[in-house]
Protein backbone atom coordinates (compact mmCIF):
# COMPACT_ATOMS: atom_id res chain seq x y z
CA UNK A 1 0.00 0.00 0.00
CA UNK A 2 1.13 3.89 -0.85
CA UNK A 3 0.60 6.21 2.06
CA UNK A 4 1.19 10.07 1.23
CA UNK A 5 3.19 11.25 4.48
CA UNK A 6 3.64 14.68 6.03
CA UNK A 7 7.45 14.28 6.71
CA UNK A 8 8.69 11.58 3.87
CA UNK A 9 5.98 12.14 1.02
CA UNK A 10 4.49 9.04 -0.28
CA UNK A 11 6.19 5.99 0.60
CA UNK A 12 5.05 2.29 0.10
CA UNK A 13 4.64 -0.07 3.03
CA UNK A 14 4.01 -3.45 2.93
CA UNK A 15 2.00 -5.36 4.77
CA UNK A 16 4.33 -7.60 6.59
CA UNK A 17 5.29 -3.90 7.95
CA UNK A 18 2.92 -2.75 9.85
CA UNK A 19 2.52 -2.70 13.59
CA UNK A 20 -0.98 -3.32 15.28
CA UNK A 21 -1.49 -1.56 18.69
CA UNK A 22 -4.98 -3.21 19.51
CA UNK A 23 -6.05 -0.33 22.07
CA UNK A 24 -3.94 2.55 20.00
CA UNK A 25 -1.60 4.63 21.56
CA UNK A 26 -1.92 6.89 24.91
CA UNK A 27 -3.35 10.16 23.47
CA UNK A 28 -4.48 8.24 19.87
CA UNK A 29 -7.17 5.37 20.85
CA UNK A 30 -7.65 5.25 17.10
CA UNK A 31 -4.78 4.61 15.25
CA UNK A 32 -3.74 1.32 15.71
CA UNK A 33 -1.75 0.89 12.64
CA UNK A 34 1.39 1.93 12.17
CA UNK A 35 4.97 1.41 10.57
CA UNK A 36 8.43 2.25 11.79
CA UNK A 37 10.05 4.52 9.17
CA UNK A 38 14.46 5.46 9.69
CA UNK A 39 15.24 8.44 8.21
CA UNK A 40 18.20 7.61 6.23
CA UNK A 41 19.00 11.20 5.00
CA UNK A 42 19.34 11.83 8.76
CA UNK A 43 22.27 9.32 9.30
CA UNK A 44 23.48 9.77 12.98
CA UNK A 45 25.03 7.56 16.00
CA UNK A 46 21.61 7.68 17.40
CA UNK A 47 19.27 5.92 15.28
CA UNK A 48 15.79 7.96 15.34
CA UNK A 49 12.87 6.04 13.83
CA UNK A 50 9.49 7.48 13.10
CA UNK A 51 6.57 5.95 14.19
CA UNK A 52 3.94 6.60 10.93
CA UNK A 53 0.57 6.22 11.66
CA UNK A 54 -1.31 4.37 8.75
CA UNK A 55 -4.92 5.99 9.61
CA UNK A 56 -3.51 9.53 9.72
CA UNK A 57 -0.76 9.90 7.54
CA UNK A 58 0.10 13.54 8.40
CA UNK A 59 1.22 11.77 12.00
CA UNK A 60 4.28 10.43 12.44
CA UNK A 61 6.67 10.70 16.01
CA UNK A 62 9.97 10.12 16.27
CA UNK A 63 11.09 7.08 18.68
CA UNK A 64 14.26 5.48 19.56
CA UNK A 65 15.78 2.68 21.78
CA UNK A 66 15.71 3.79 25.06
CA UNK A 67 18.86 2.14 25.81
CA UNK A 68 20.65 4.53 24.41
CA UNK A 69 20.03 6.94 26.44
CA UNK A 70 19.88 4.71 29.60
CA UNK A 71 21.88 1.88 29.44
CA UNK A 72 20.22 0.00 32.53
CA UNK A 73 16.32 0.96 31.44
CA UNK A 74 14.82 -2.16 32.53
CA UNK A 75 10.70 -1.34 33.83
CA UNK A 76 8.97 -3.53 35.26
CA UNK A 77 5.77 -4.13 33.49
CA UNK A 78 3.07 -6.06 34.30
CA UNK A 79 2.85 -9.98 32.75
CA UNK A 80 -1.04 -9.09 31.95
CA UNK A 81 -0.23 -5.48 30.25
CA UNK A 82 1.73 -7.28 27.61
CA UNK A 83 -0.07 -10.97 27.17
CA UNK A 84 -1.60 -9.27 24.39
CA UNK A 85 0.99 -8.98 22.28
CA UNK A 86 2.29 -12.49 22.61
CA UNK A 87 5.29 -14.47 24.02
CA UNK A 88 8.31 -12.04 24.07
CA UNK A 89 11.68 -13.20 23.89
CA UNK A 90 15.21 -11.36 23.24
CA UNK A 91 14.97 -11.96 19.57
CA UNK A 92 11.56 -10.60 19.33
CA UNK A 93 11.32 -7.60 21.89
CA UNK A 94 11.52 -4.36 20.77
CA UNK A 95 10.93 -0.94 22.94
CA UNK A 96 10.82 2.27 22.32
CA UNK A 97 9.83 5.79 23.81
CA UNK A 98 8.71 8.48 22.20
CA UNK A 99 10.93 11.71 21.95
CA UNK A 100 10.13 15.18 22.05
CA UNK A 101 11.82 18.00 20.14
CA UNK A 102 10.83 21.18 21.69
CA UNK A 103 12.04 24.50 19.87
CA UNK A 104 14.30 24.92 22.54
CA UNK A 105 16.17 21.78 21.18
CA UNK A 106 17.90 21.51 24.88
CA UNK A 107 15.01 20.80 26.62
CA UNK A 108 15.10 17.20 24.11
CA UNK A 109 13.37 14.42 26.34
CA UNK A 110 11.98 11.28 25.79
CA UNK A 111 9.20 9.72 27.95
CA UNK A 112 10.43 6.57 29.89
CA UNK A 113 7.22 6.03 31.95
CA UNK A 114 5.19 5.02 28.67
CA UNK A 115 7.23 2.77 26.78
CA UNK A 116 5.95 1.16 23.15
CA UNK A 117 6.73 -2.58 23.78
CA UNK A 118 6.37 -4.09 19.94
CA UNK A 119 6.38 -8.06 19.17
CA UNK A 120 8.33 -7.73 16.24
CA UNK A 121 8.07 -11.46 14.93
CA UNK A 122 4.04 -11.09 14.81
CA UNK A 123 3.90 -7.40 14.86
CA UNK A 124 1.55 -6.48 17.66
CA UNK A 125 2.10 -4.04 20.19
CA UNK A 126 1.24 -2.26 23.57
CA UNK A 127 2.36 1.02 24.74
CA UNK A 128 2.11 0.58 28.47
CA UNK A 129 2.29 2.96 31.42
CA UNK A 130 5.15 2.18 34.14
CA UNK A 131 4.96 3.10 37.76
CA UNK A 132 8.12 3.63 38.73
CA UNK A 133 9.54 7.15 39.75
CA UNK A 134 12.59 6.27 38.54
CA UNK A 135 11.31 6.42 34.90
CA UNK A 136 10.07 10.16 34.21
CA UNK A 137 7.69 11.20 31.77
CA UNK A 138 10.34 13.92 30.47
CA UNK A 139 14.02 12.48 31.09
CA UNK A 140 15.89 15.21 29.42
CA UNK A 141 18.65 13.67 26.92
CA UNK A 142 20.34 16.62 25.06
CA UNK A 143 23.44 16.65 26.76
CA UNK A 144 23.81 12.57 26.47
CA UNK A 145 23.01 12.65 22.59
CA UNK A 146 25.52 15.88 22.34
CA UNK A 147 27.91 13.74 24.16
CA UNK A 148 27.25 10.24 21.82
CA UNK A 149 27.97 12.45 18.76
CA UNK A 150 31.04 13.62 20.60
CA UNK A 151 32.07 10.01 21.24
CA UNK A 152 32.33 10.67 25.04
CA UNK A 153 29.39 7.95 25.57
Amino acid sequence: MEINTRIFGTIGVDEDRIIHFENGIIGFPDMKDFTLIHDAENESEVKIHWLQSIQEPTFAMPVLDPLVVQAEYNPNVEDELIKPIGELNADNLLVLVTLTVPKEIEKMSVNLQAPLIINAENRKAVQVIVDDDKYPVKFPIYKILEAAKEGRA
